[in-house]
Formats: structure tokens, C-alpha cells, sequence
């Protein structure tokens, strides 16, 4: 285990600092400064190396967190990267992604702050990545299988990297016109640089990845067309469908998808010519939705010039401290202050949007908001309450319905369920037989270590529909929930 004292000697948790405020929103790189190794090795050193590790239940990955704490504590460095390559494809996106369920569930949490597990984690996989450890890991055979997967988001490369390993020839399909999904065009800059995307695309390709960009199955290549060249397919396109508002004068001018100004946002901080790009310079700007993709345009708008910044949410703010609802080891909702709410702006909680107001060309001006009530189980605007908030761009940021549905059905014969998503069975396979669905195109919106766990378990299942057996791990069961997380 690591120190086996650490946890009575260092009591608090240490993270690096991000850089600041007026230094980071005149740029589009990542907002924390570089770890330092000392306090890395005492925040592994924390780790108690419990009987019953309730992280790795609380990690849909499964990862071997005391283990390779330990090895971060000893300055193992190498060993520690093969022990997290174990179980997750991506640490260099989980370990800035996502919001760590595992410290949730640290048993450490119990009386103290949890283990920084996730700053550990991106520590070891950018020490791996600066040393030259993170190697190809091509296969010594090829079976003369082939594998279409369509969706380069992390479900779907984790499934083609492990399929790939496994020896069949993997060909992932991507309509946008580079390789990523939501990693490449969802998630700002100042999150995740792109460069470590790149990293990992170069060694799937020299693993034997095939990368198909700028084809749209469904359109470009029909889906029955693709099922019939190859022996199996793997849906992995995500639930991209974004909840709408539909209110009085949502088709104004000015009002728009989060996604829509999120991708051409990073389009144009990749070097891209977006013309008439969606910008919050010298706008007042309105963020509806208070998640993370609410979060991802807040950052967006102060690097972009907005002249203010305005987040509204129609639910109660959360609490501060662990309610008595959700105990340990849940996944708590709690309030958060993401760097991006550091940089500026106004949150504003229990907040109605009823109404976009437009000026005399029908371009948004304001939007009339009333304060929410909970009226028979249900959210509702209270008569009496609205008020006006100035707005020159809108951004609705309310979450994802689901996959879309289009060319699916009647080229490929899929189901979906009465929440939108492909109905799949208990190996990943969908009602087309040899499909088969990962990530949130089968779970719905959920988190980042959802799909890449999903990616793999389905490309075991891929692989013994192939083979007739499989060696893949298969972390997760397409019905199972980690602790205190439910399917969106």
C-alpha cells in the first residue's frame, strides 16, 4: 500500500493551482498550472489501500486506484501507467473530463477530503506520455475480421482501439472533418488542449486504426450498405439530440444551441475559417442550463469578449456540504465553482425562462424569466415574478434527448426505447443482429467514463460474436449503475 500513515499526516487535499484570471481568459490553453511532484506523491500517499476500495465501484472503469497510487507514492512511474492502461484506454481525458465519481466514493471521504485521485491520475498518463512510455501496441495477428464503428467520440475509440488489439481490422467512421467527437469539437481548449487527442490518434493508428473522417453513415454510406461489408458494426455516435426550449420566440435571431456555438468555436481556435462564427464579443450573453456544457460556454464567452455573462438555472441551487440523502459513498450533487464560473459572470438559480424578446429586426434583445416554483412534482414559472435580463446571444445548454434517429430505422432495422435511445440486449447487440451500441447512443447522456467503460464492453462482445470467446475485459453490464449514478 502507500504510506501507510499518509492519511493521519496529510489531512487535506492539495491541488495544482490554476493559472490566473486575467492571464487565462487571453488564451485558449488549459487553466491549470503543471503538478508538482512532492505534493502529487503525498496526496498518493493519502490512499489507505482500504480493504473494500469503494472508488473502484464508484469508477465504471473499474480502475486499480490503490494500486497504482501506491506506485505514484514510491515513484514508480512507469508501473503506475501500465496498472491505469489496465482498465482505461483514455486517462489523459478522464483525468481532465470527468468529474471523478471515484473521490466521491474514496472511503478516506467518510471524515476527511477524499484522495485527489483524478489529479494523480492525469499526472501519471502526462509523465507517461513525456517520457515516451505510451507506446503502439499493435497485434501479433490479424484474424481477417472487420469491425465498423461509427462515432470517434470516447466510446467509440476506446471500442476501436480494443477491437484493433484484438486483431481485427477496425475502420471508425466520423461525419465531422476531423477525428473526436465531442472531444474534439465539444470540449474547449481550455479543458483539454487538443494536443492530447492528437497523441492518442497517432498511436491508435500505428496500433492498424483505420480513421474515416468526413463520412456520414446514413447519408454518404448507407447503413445496410456498411453492415454488409463488414462482419460487424459498432454504433457509437452519442446522444446528440440537444433538449430544446420551446418557448415564445426561440426562433429569434441570436438563439442558439450550446453545440452550434461550441463546435465553431473550436473550429476557429483549431486555425479554421468559420464564417458568420456565433460570438459572444461584445455581447451580453445568456447561458441556459447549469451543467457542464453550460460551464463550457460561460469559459467560451469570457475568452470570446462577452461584455457580460448571465447563467441561469431553473432548479435550486445545491447544496454546499453532502445532504443527508445522498451519503457516502454517492455520488453527491453538490455546488461547484468550475474555472469557468471563477472568470466572471452571474449564476442565477430557480430562474423560468418563459419568453425571448426580440427588437424591431428579430434578433434577441432579453429574455423575461420568472422565478421557478414546484407546483405537484413539476417546475413551474410563479405568476407575478418576471422580470427582464438583457441578452444578445442565448445559449441553451439543457442537456441531450438522445441519438438521432435519422436513416437508423428503416436501413438498419434498430429500436429505440421510450427514452430515444438504440434498445440493445445484454452483450451490446442491438435488434439488427452483428450492430452493436456503446455509449450514450445505448445509455443515453451520461459521463465520459461511461462510455469509454461502455467501449469496451462492447468491443468484448464484438470480439466473441467474432471468435466465438473473447479475452477482453468487459467492465461493465449494459444495466449497471455505479454507485449514486443513474443513466441520463
Amino acid at each position: 500500500m502507500a504510506d501507510p500513515k499518509g492519511f493521519l499526516k496529510v489531512t487535506e487535499r492539495e491541488l495544482p493551482p490554476r493559472r490566473p484570471i486575467p492571464v487565462r481568459i487571453m488564451d485558449w490553453k488549459e487553466v491549470y498550472e503543471p503538478g508538482d511532484s512532492a505534493v502529487l506523491r503525498r496526496q498518493a500517499g493519502r490512499c489507505m489501500d482500504c480493504g473494500v476500495p469503494f472508488c473502484h465501484k464508484g469508477c465504471p472503469l473499474g480502475n486499480l486506484i490503490p494500486e497504482w497510487n501506491d506506485l505514484v507514492w514510491r515513484g514508480e512511474g512507469r508501473a503506475a501507467i501500465e496498472r491505469l492502461h489496465a482498465t482505461n484506454n483514455f486517462p489523459e481525458f478522464t483525468g481532465r473530463l470527468c468529474p471523478a465519481p471515484c473521490e466521491s466514493s474514496c472511503v478516506l471521504g467518510i471524515n476527511q477530503p477524499p484522495v485527489t485521485i483524478k489529479q494523480v491520475e492525469v499526472s501519471i498518463i502526462d509523465e507517461a506520455f513525456s517520457q515516451g512510455w505510451v507506446e503502439p501496441e499493435p497485434p501479433a495477428r490479424l484474424t481477417g475480421k472487420t469491425v465498423a464503428v461509427v462515432g470517434s467520440g470516447p466510446a467509440g475509440l476506446a471500442a476501436a482501439q480494443q477491437l484493433t488489439r484484438a486483431g481485427h481490422t477496425v475502420a471508425v467512421y466520423e461525419r465531422d472533418d476531423r477525428i473526436g467527437g465531442l472531444l474534439r469539437y465539444g470540449i474547449p481548449d481550455f479543458k483539454m488542449e487538443k494536443r492530447h487527442l492528437e497523441a492518442r490518434l497517432r498511436q491508435m493508428r500505428d496500433e492498424g486504426t483505420r480513421f474515416r473522417a468526413g463520412v456520414e453513415i446514413g447519408v454518404d454510406i448507407s447503413w445496410s450498405d456498411l453492415r454488409a461489408r463488414y462482419d460487424a458494426v459498432v454504433i457509437a455516435t452519442g446522444a446528440t439530440v440537444p433538449r430544446d426550449l420551446a418557448i415564445p420566440g426561440r426562433d429569434h435571431a441570436g438563439v442558439h444551441f450550446a453545440m452550434e456555438y461550441l463546435v465553431e468555436s473550436n473550429k476557429a481556435v483549431a486555425g479554421d475559417a468559420v464564417s458568420n462564427q456565433i460570438t459572444a464579443e461584445g455581447k451580453h450573453v445568456v447561458v441556459i442550463g447549469g451543467g457542464d456544457t453550460g460551464a463550457d460556454c460561460i469559459g467560451t464567452a469570457h475568452r470570446q469578449g462577452a461584455l457580460s455573462v448571465t447563467n441561469l438555472a431553473i432548479g435550486k441551487q445545491p447544496p454546499e456540504e453532502r445532504p443527508e440523502d445522498q451519503p457516502w459513498p454517492m455520488m453527491p450533487n453538490l455546488f461547484e465553482i468550475a474555472s469557468a464560473h471563477e472568470e466572471g459572470g452571474e449564476r442565477q438559480y430557480l430562474a423560468s425562462t418563459v419568453e425571448f424578446l426580440a427588437n424591431a429586426v428579430g434578433e434577441v434583445r432579453a429574455l423575461r424569466v420568472a422565478e421557478t416554483e414546484y407546483r405537484d412534482g413539476r417546475r413551474v414559472p410563479k405568476s407575478g415574478t418576471e422580470r427582464e435580463i438583457p441578452a444578445d446571444l442565448v445559449l441553451i445548454a439543457m442537456g441531450f434527448t438522445g441519438p438521432e434517429h435519422a436513416h437508423l430505422a428503416d436501413q438498419l432495422g434498430t429500436q429505440f426505447g421510450p427514452r430515444g435511445s438504440i434498445e440493445r440486449d445484454a452483450v451490446y447487440q442491438t435488434s439488427a443482429p452483428g450492430v452493436f451500441v456503446a455509449g450514450d447512443a445505448g445509455r443515453g447522456q451520461s459521463l465520459i467514463v461511461w462510455a469509454i467503460a461502455e467501449g469496451r464492453a462492447a468491443a468484448a462482445a464484438v470480439d466473441e460474436y467474432l471468435m466465438g470467446s473473447t479475452d477482453l475485459p468487459a467492465p461493465v453490464h449494459p444495466n449497471d449503475v455505479a454507485i449514486g449514478l443513474q443513466p441520463a
